[in-house]
């Protein structure tokens, strides 16, 4: 016990510093006056988990809490691609979610979005471009609007992203 508390001195915190509330408070402003001026109403995302670690998935969740409050934007997650203006895709794609992930892109309603989450949504990640269980990058599967670099991202990097898909859905018009 001695031992892990000597240790517990020596290492100190590791935790990243909290972000400044004027930035997130500022990016949340303007997601909800985006999100109403494009859609008139809360941006519905699909999230699908194509083969990830999991890592992106906590940094979604952490979405999620009332620090964030991503309901509280105007963005909302949805059990149906039916129901979705985006798909939130997360991991390198596994040989076996590959068609799965087609099927849903082609289910989502025109206008649709796609968002590559992380290192391994982009190219592969550490698991590589392609190999025995994967396909690679999002991209080798379907067409990615956005991309969101990081392993994982932090949740101001993926509110950076939404928000970025939503000004391409401005550019393009509202949807209907």
């Amino acid at each position: 016990m001695l031992r892990l508390l000597l240790q517990i001195r020596r290492v100190g915190l590791v935790s990243e510093p909290l972000q400044s509330d004027t930035e997130l408070s500022a990016l949340q402003s303007d997601l909800q006056r985006q999100i109403r001026r494009v859609f008139g109403r809360a941006l519905a995302i699909r999230h699908v988990d194509a083969g990830s670690c999991n890592g992106c998935e906590l940094e979604i969740h952490a979405l999620h809490n009332p620090y964030y409050n991503l309901e509280g934007q105007g963005i909302r997650f949805v059990a149906s691609p039916r129901h979705a203006d985006a798909l939130l895709v997360t991991g390198p794609v596994s040989r076996h979610m590959a068609e799965a992930l087609r099927r849903t892109y082609d289910a989502t309603p025109d206008p649709k979005f796609v968002i590559a989450v992380g290192d391994c949504g982009a190219c592969g990640g550490v698991f590589g471009e392609r190999s025995y269980a994967t396909v690679g990058a999002i991209a080798n599967v379907i067409p990615v609007d956005v991309t969101i670099p990081g392993c994982p991202p932090t949740p101001l990097d993926l509110l950076r992203g939404i928000l970025s898909v939503i000004g391409r859905a401005g550019a393009l018009g509202k949807p209907e």
